[in-house]
């Protein structure tokens, strides 16, 4: 499986933006999907994974929301902040995990897209 993310630019405090995620050649069938981010001189972060149910890092609760739909998944951000600036990156597995913990790991993965800009500004 090949991903590719995109829908990342540069907006304001206060935008909203929704990233895409595209998987070549297949479905994403029942394994979970998920997003991180990382922004620069920081490790890579769990945003949100959508699987058994949807997971949420306590940032961005209740201000993101991930979905799914066969072969894109999709990360609509509202209420954006400039401490959510990073590059984003959506990731896949085709294997059930059972734990909270597990999603929100990156090793946990083994598909990830390239990677999308997102840049708010104050």
């Amino acid at each position: 499986v090949q991903l590719q993310a995109s829908g990342g630019g540069s907006v304001q405090t206060g935008d909203s933006l929704r990233l895409s995620c595209a998987a070549s050649g297949r479905t994403f069938n029942s394994g979970p999907v998920a997003w991180f981010r990382q922004a620069p001189g920081k490790e890579r972060e769990f945003v949100a994974a959508d699987g058994r149910g949807t997971y949420y890092a306590a940032s961005v609760k209740n201000r993101f929301t991930i979905s799914r739909d066969k072969n894109l998944a999709y990360l609509q951000m509202s209420s954006l902040r400039p401490e959510d600036t990073a590059v984003y990156y959506c990731a896949a597995d085709d294997r059930t995990f059972n734990t909270y913990y597990r999603y929100t790991q990156a090793n946990s993965y083994y598909y990830w897209g390239q990677g999308t800009q997102v840049t708010v500004s104050s």
